[in-house]
């Protein structure tokens, strides 16, 4: 549908000419190199370059470098032949240097603050002790231990203690559920006061030795970490201009080594003899010839669009074809999706456009709003253009759909009834599908729409079968010719056995799906025959018979339960009605505005969640895993853009 035809090319030339042709190979952006030893045979003297890049290490090196600096490489316009010497090895040496330095200066200094901050930490629980630290350390006949203990403690200490004429506990300051002070004691009477202190959950705590008083000691602390933040913002700064006024060399330099490693990069997938080199790779068609000419230009250089494949399979990398107008609007995000489950192989088919609209329809359906559907809307269109995320672009449509789907419900922000003047205005009797009075109604729809969206989903796998010349699955297969017909049929007999519409009649359908079934049964001998890509050769008769019993009866319960799993987007209906009904209830009969609020933003966040989480297994369970089977390799072509991290 929308994947790109891919040109198989074959690059040689001169082994002297091989940088500019690789320098070549980067500029175009369109070239996807594949490892030309999977497609050239030893017998033709070629080697692989076994020499590692030169440059790895310094460019490492240097990006650690910026990185620990806080700098943000750049890339320049390269030349083709960038130039790095000892000159620049000793260059980068000095910056180092000089960056250790400054960093080595801003350690000491947070070193010191942390010191400082620590003595605060320290001291301030003892700011209400009004005297000299450094006197109260000098005294030899008394002692002083500082901590804090439980008020409770306290308490106890003034009154069981009260008589004692060596128990003095003097209060600095208090926290919720202890005090914070200093008890002073004889040196004679020290180890029975630490006893009776440690019986009370004292807890001694360690303060560095200073002059002064405790205030002072701290106010002292806090200048020296002002004198210290002045340092530290001095030093940045001194560092950030040391930077910029070196950005432009230190650019020049990771520029030069990201060229000349990304040439040595490139090394790895070529061929070698002593005078030819060769690249193999692939390249959109619809870029080929520009591709072509470029490459011409260097003399002795050939450009071949045939490539010998040995026995290797090589994989083609996938590319999409670019959309443009309201198709790249609308059906572009579900890339996305489609992403996150694999891509598609080169021979298979884009199915961007079938996952934009079942999923979106699929929404829809289930966040049937009109008034919340604007909102999700709303929100998707602000999370695209502020923080440019993918997943804003899909709300946008899914909010419109549910915005749709909501004016069929006739809800908007969970009012039932809101909508009915606007019906009158068209000449209806009323909305066109009242969800609660018509539950039967929704259920049935929902798997219809199952029924529906697996037949497309074989259909589609049958497309990409013959697309690829896989002739006998897309006859033989379960999501093949067999398995459709014997689906359809059952889907008939399973309608008409519970009164609904049944086309074909109960004979037909019955012998169709047995005739189908032993098809399905022997499907591996015709697919063999027609296809040649398996081998059939049994072991022995009954593992053959049981195997594919087994295998038949997963076919059958497949279709059974992935169609019951469309069930889920009726539930979905249901369960919106009934949550906003639960709001309601809530508001009571005044309906009250906080509450009715309140309930639709619950409802947008968390069924909204649920709502995208079911739909997007409803894609990846019911319907890729018949057609889809996103074992391909995307198109990544070389460019220096991709060199930066």
């Amino acid at each position: 549908m929308a994947i790109e035809k891919m040109k198989p090319v074959k690059i040689s030339g001169p082994l002297d000419k091989m940088p500019v042709v690789s320098g070549k190979l980067y500029e175009s952006e369109c070239f996807h190199p594949e490892s030309a030893i999977k497609l050239v045979s030893a017998d033709m003297g070629f080697v692989p370059f076994a020499d590692e890049s030169p440059y790895a290490t310094e460019l490492s090196e240097l990006s650690e470098l910026a990185k620990n600096a806080g700098f943000d490489l750049e890339l320049l316009n390269f030349k083709e032949q960038a130039e790095y010497d000892e000159e620049d090895i000793e260059y980068i040496k000095n910056v180092e240097k000089k960056i250790e330095k400054f960093k080595e200066t801003i350690a000491s200094l947070i070193e010191q603050k942390n010191i400082c901050k620590t003595g605060i930490l320290s001291y301030e629980h003892f700011k209400g002790l009004d005297v000299n630290l450094e006197d109260i350390a000098e005294c030899k006949f008394i002692k002083v231990r500082f901590g804090h203990m439980p008020k409770a403690s306290y308490k106890r200490l003034n009154t069981v203690y009260k008589e004692n004429p060596y128990i003095f506990f003097r209060i600095c300051s208090e926290d919720e559920t202890d005090y914070w002070g200093a008890y002073f004691a004889p040196v004679d009477k020290l180890d029975e006061i630490d006893e009776i202190f440690a019986f009370l959950f004292f807890e001694p705590c360690v303060v560095p030795g200073a002059s002064g008083t405790a205030d002072e000691i701290i106010e002292e602390f806090q200048r020296s970490i002002a004198i210290t933040d002045a340092q530290l913002e001095s030093t940045f700064k001194e560092m950030a201009e040391f930077l910029n006024n070196e950005k432009e060399h230190i650019n020049y330099i990771y520029s030069a080594l990201v060229y000349l490693n990304s040439m040595y990069e490139l090394r790895s997938y070529a061929l070698h003899n002593d005078k030819v080199f060769v690249f193999m790779g692939f390249v959109p068609e619809s870029e080929f010839e520009k591709f072509k000419k470029m490459l011409l230009k260097t003399e002795g250089v050939g450009v071949d669009e045939e490539i010998n494949q040995k026995d290797e399979e090589i994989t083609i990398p996938v590319k999409y074809k670019k959309r443009k107008g309201l198709s790249k609007l609308l059906i572009e995000p579900y890339k996305f999706y489609i992403d996150m489950y694999g891509t598609p192989s080169y021979d298979d088919i884009d199915i961007t456009a079938f996952v934009a609209i079942t999923y979106t329809v699929l929404f829809g359906i289930m966040f049937g709003d009109l008034g919340q559907g604007f909102v999700l809307a709303l929100g998707g269109f602000l999370m695209w253009k502020f923080k440019k995320a993918a997943l804003g672009k899909i709300l946008i449509p899914c909010g419109i759909s549910s915005m749709i789907f909501g004016f069929v419900f006739g809800s908007v922000f969970g009012y039932e009834e809101l909508l009915d003047p606007v019906y009158e205005k068209l000449g209806w009797q009323g909305k066109p599908l009242s969800v609660m009075e018509s539950i039967n109604t929704v259920l049935l729809v929902a798997i219809a729409i199952g029924v529906g969206l697996m037949v497309v989903a074989i259909l589609l796998n049958i497309y990409a079968c013959i697309k690829r010349r896989h002739f006998g699955e897309a006859l033989f297969s379960q999501n093949g010719l067999a398995g459709l017909v014997l689906y359809i049929s059952g889907v008939n007999l399973a309608s008409g056995f519970m009164g609904g519409p049944a086309p074909l009649p109960t004979r037909i359908s019955a012998i169709l799906i047995g005739v189908c079934a032993v098809l399905l049964f022997l499907k591996e001998i015709p697919i063999e025959i027609m296809d040649k890509h398996t081998k059939f050769k049994p072991d022995s008769v009954s593992d053959f018979v049981l195997q594919n019993i087994f295998e038949l009866l997963e076919y059958i319960l497949s279709y059974m339960s992935n169609t019951v799993s469309f069930l889920r987007v009726g539930a979905f209906v249901l369960v919106h009605a009934g949550m906003m009904m639960v709001v309601f209830s809530l508001a009571g009969e005044s309906k009250n505005i906080f509450v009715v609020i309140l309930g639709n933003i619950l409802v947008i966040a968390l069924e909204g969640l649920l709502t995208g989480i079911q739909a997007l297994r409803l894609e990846y369970y019911e319907m890729f895993s018949r057609f889809f089977d996103g074992s391909g390799v995307a198109f990544t072509p070389i460019s220096f853009k991709n060199k930066k991290d």
